[in-house]
């Protein structure tokens, strides 16, 4: 007996928001657009200062963006001091543009940014190095032991046990 031909199934349609959030994307695009237009001093100082972490954002390509969730913490934990500061003189952007231009702020919450990309980035390389140099050291701390029973029980060195 032949089969029938099977009935070729559709295949589901993507919504054009791309995805399951595009909404949610498209409405925190709208936040900020009216963030920037209803307070433009504090869209000022937090995009200034926070520009390293926004650069974190978009480069970051692991999944979660744990690097760049980082360096926007330890950026907006910077960042809090200035935008008070503005909120409490006014809200002008003449306040704002001289809060941006403060090297000693703009220099805070960069390098806190950029000691949170640095952490990120150099903490798995810190913890493999110390995880190799405790197990070579209890490796060799073995080795010792093994040859001291070996020595103390006249055994062969290892490799050389019954002719191998």
């Amino acid at each position: 007996m032949a089969r029938a031909p099977a009935i070729p199934q559709a295949e589901p349609k993507v919504p054009r928001g791309g995805g399951k959030f595009g909404s949610l994307l498209w409405l925190a695009g709208l936040a900020c657009g009216a963030l920037v237009t209803l307070a433009t001093p504090t869209a000022v100082v937090a995009g200034i200062l926070l520009a390293p972490g926004l650069l974190a954002v978009m480069l970051d390509q692991s999944p979660g963006k744990p690097t760049a969730r980082s360096v926007m913490l330890f950026g907006l934990a910077a960042t809090v001091q200035p935008l008070a500061l503005l909120w409490r003189t006014g809200h002008h952007l003449g306040t704002a543009l001289d809060l941006a231009g403060d090297t000693t702020v703009l220099a805070t919450a960069w390098a806190a940014q950029g000691g949170a990309w640095l952490l990120c980035e150099l903490t798995p390389l810190i913890i493999t190095l110390t995880m190799e140099a405790v197990s070579r050291g209890r490796a060799a701390r073995l080795r010792a032991a093994r040859a001291a029973y070996e020595e103390q029980w006249g055994l062969p060195p290892e490799g050389q046990a019954g002719g191998q």
